[in-house]
């Protein structure tokens, strides 16, 4: 036990990351299931999407389970159902703001500077995720982990996950040794069964190598100027494409939406056409990928760097 599993009620110091789009309810409860802190994501989901992922989280776990909220997107009314249901929410992608802080669950922010921490904790936050520009998805500082984790750690009172390129026993070791209270795993988990992403999604993941990760802003259709990190394969697939439109998703309602090229969602199991040359976050972790594999044996390989 430790500051993190104390304040959120799991067993091991590891978090998934709640990726809008790929964290649904069967990842977060195999996560949580195994000792983790499973997270659902939420973007720019529905209200009954949302209630309908929280009732499904419910059916199979007691664990804790969390929402990860991108701020940049969610409604009020998604962030106050998924706080009253569940114990933990954080958010991401925006400045620390004390009105987004419900004061009936345990809140975190992911932030990428010591003083967008500050501000979290400020604000009421109770944890806070150091993002290092390693990370794969949405990426909101400028530092790598090895700068911005033990800043961070110094400047604040409060649990500290590290998040960026943490996909090995020895990066997690690396940034708890570096002083962090959890470390936060996101393409790892999303090259898992349980995962909603694309198999071929999954399969470029397991290709792919630690270099092939790269820093972009291409991706900005329905999400401009906001740098991420992708696939090389997938920035290249989507430039070497002439169509407008590189597929279609089927959204909560059972309708089918387009997916223009370089816009910002990744390809889901709902999702057909181009898959390769849509958004393929990944982090540089990805060279730790190398076959898909279940969340909870996941969970068990990285589990060995708490063992000592």
């Amino acid at each position: 036990m430790n500051r993190f599993t104390e304040l959120v009620g799991c067993t091991l110091p590891l978090q998934q990351a709640g990726m809008s789009g790929t964290a649904t309810p069967p990842l977060a409860a195999a996560v949580a299931n195994a000792g983790g802190l499973g997270m659902i994501g939420i973007g720019r989901q529905p209200f009954e999407l949302i209630e309908r992922y929280l009732d499904e989280v419910d059916g199979l776990t007691t664990a804790p389970v969390g929402c990860t909220c991108i701020a940049h997107f969610v409604r009020p009314e998604v962030a106050e159902l998924a706080a009253s249901r569940v114990p933990i929410i954080e958010f991401f992608y925006e400045w620390p703001d004390p009105a987004r802080v419900p004061d009936n669950v345990i809140c975190g922010w992911q932030v990428g500077s010591v003083d967008e921490a500050k501000a979290a904790v400020d604000a009421g936050c109770r944890y806070v995720i150091a993002q290092g520009t390693e990370a794969g998805g949405h990426v909101r500082g400028k530092l790598p982990l090895h700068e911005v984790l033990p800043a961070v750690c110094a400047a604040v009172d409060v649990p500290v996950v590290a998040a960026g390129g943490i996909g090995d026993v020895a990066a997690v070791r690396s940034a708890m040794s570096l002083g962090a209270d959890a470390v936060r795993i996101g393409t790892r988990f999303v090259a898992t069964r349980e995962s909603n992403a694309h198999p071929d999604y999954i399969a470029a993941l397991v290709a792919a190598h630690t270099e092939d990760a790269v820093l972009t802003d291409v991706f900005g259709v329905g999400w401009p100027s906001a740098p991420h990190r992708v696939l090389r394969s997938a920035i290249e697939a989507a430039a070497a494409s002439s169509a407008d439109v590189v597929g279609e998703t089927t959204v909560a309602d059972g309708q089918a939406m387009p997916v223009p090229r370089y816009a910002v969602s990744s390809p889901t199991r709902e999702t057909t056409g181009d898959i390769t040359a849509m958004a393929l976050y990944a982090g540089r972790s990805v060279g730790s990928v190398h076959t898909m594999m279940g969340a909870a044996d996941v969970v068990a390989e990285l589990s060995a760097a708490f063992r000592t």
